[in-house]
């Protein structure tokens, strides 16, 4: 695995995490990253202890939490896994509480709704939570950028050494969700259904979330829908951005547009076998809109607020950051030589952007009008990252 060559913006929040935290937590979904991540960390630290609930030799090592807890003071404890042992919250905590020698816990887990209600009660005001992405196009420097976009940023789909092994990845990654990973984390659904409602999320992909028509289609209610898509959003298969209602005199579209966040599982779902196969495909223009999106939103720190905005008349634009006074819109376009419509530019005015940017497959940038830039998505996620 090469992915030990790649930093991981994440790192240095995380090691700030355990220097003060009792207790943290870095969520991501199945083969993202995180165990690499802990253990490069672990490296680091005069002592680290790891352990894997999925493997029956560690996971009878805690079978005594207080004992194995005291007899590991000191040293930088990392339990993977987590959401297979939930019932240690309680344990923890208690240790955390009771000991004097600084002794960090750092647990990995995919989130749940579960997960993030059981872990943020027992231990609160104990507890630092770090998300974990996949790669992103600022982090996997040396590969194409139209290798990520297509692949996806699960490091073993990016790194295969062949295009038909990172297909096949994909493939068995989704079975494996499908049939283990979301029923393990709570999700009461038979794999047809799973499936299907993957199917229709996929189709759906940068579309508002029709919640009513979607589980008509999967025949249950719109609100158990909208449950289902919440628990795919916790768990990180899903994205749902929400609409932004800054400009009151406007009528408004009010539901959230919705996104596969790998789009390398976006292009396994719809059956799109290669780069060029995308390049004829009537999804490319959402594809292009959901990675972009996903890079964007992967190296932003949390001051920013990201929406979309779309008028009833159909003026849009694809996403709005907004921090305190500042507001940036972005829209996405997925050929190199871009044109909008004129309600993009009713938006700028509507929403009074201090800067906007038209993002495209391309690597250089130049601008297009006053404040308003043309630029590929690495040099937008660069500049973004250091605000």
């Amino acid at each position: 695995m090469l992915l030990t060559m790649y930093n991981r913006k994440e790192e240095e929040a995380i090691r700030e995490f355990i220097s003060f935290f009792p207790v943290t937590a870095i969520l991501g979904p199945r083969q993202c990253g995180k165990t690499t991540l802990a253990k490069n960390i672990g490296k680091t630290m005069p002592n680290f202890l790891y352990l894997d609930m999925e493997k029956t030799s560690d996971f009878k090592k805690i079978t005594d939490p207080e004992l194995f807890f005291k007899s590991n003071k000191g040293k930088l404890i990392i339990i993977d896994e987590i959401q297979v042992c939930k019932e240690l919250f309680p344990a923890i905590r208690s240790f955390v509480d009771s000991v004097e020698e600084r002794t960090p816990i750092l647990i990995l887990g995919s989130a749940s709704p579960e997960l993030i209600r059981q872990s943020s009660e027992t231990l609160a005001g104990r507890i630092a939570f770090c998300e974990l992405a996949p790669l992103s196009c600022i982090e996997a420097k040396d590969a194409q950028l139209n290798d990520i976009w297509f692949r996806g940023g699960f490091p073993d789909s990016l790194l295969a050494p062949q295009l038909k092994l990172s297909n096949a990845w994909r493939e068995f990654f989704i079975k494996t969700f499908v049939e283990r990973d979301l029923p393990q984390l709570g999700l009461r659904l038979a794999p047809i259904q799973i499936n299907r409602l993957f199917s229709l999320l996929a189709h759906s992909h940068g579309d508002l979330l029709n919640s009513s028509k979607l589980g008509e289609a999967l025949g249950v209610s719109h609100t158990m829908f909208r449950q289902y898509a919440d628990f795919l959003e916790s768990a990180f298969l899903i994205r749902t951005l929400k609409p932004n209602f800054s400009n009151q005199k406007k009528r408004i579209v009010k539901s959230p547009k919705v996104y596969i966040r790998d789009s390398g599982i976006l292009h396994s779902i719809l059956g799109i076998r290669s780069f060029n196969d995308l390049l004829g495909h009537p999804s490319i223009g959402c594809s292009w809109e959901g990675f972009a999106i996903e890079q964007i939103l992967s190296s932003i720190s949390k001051d920013w607020s990201p929406s979309f905005y779309r008028t009833q008349a159909g003026a849009e634009i694809d996403l709005i950051l907004e921090s305190g006074k500042e507001r940036i819109g972005i829209e996405f376009k997925a050929n190199t030589a871009p044109t909008v419509s004129v309600g993009f530019w009713n938006c700028i005015k509507d929403l009074e952007l201090s800067k906007t940017y038209i993002v495209c497959p391309i690597e250089d940038s130049y601008l297009y009008k006053e404040n308003v830039v043309i630029c590929g998505i690495r040099e937008l996620a660069e500049l973004l990252s250091k605000i």
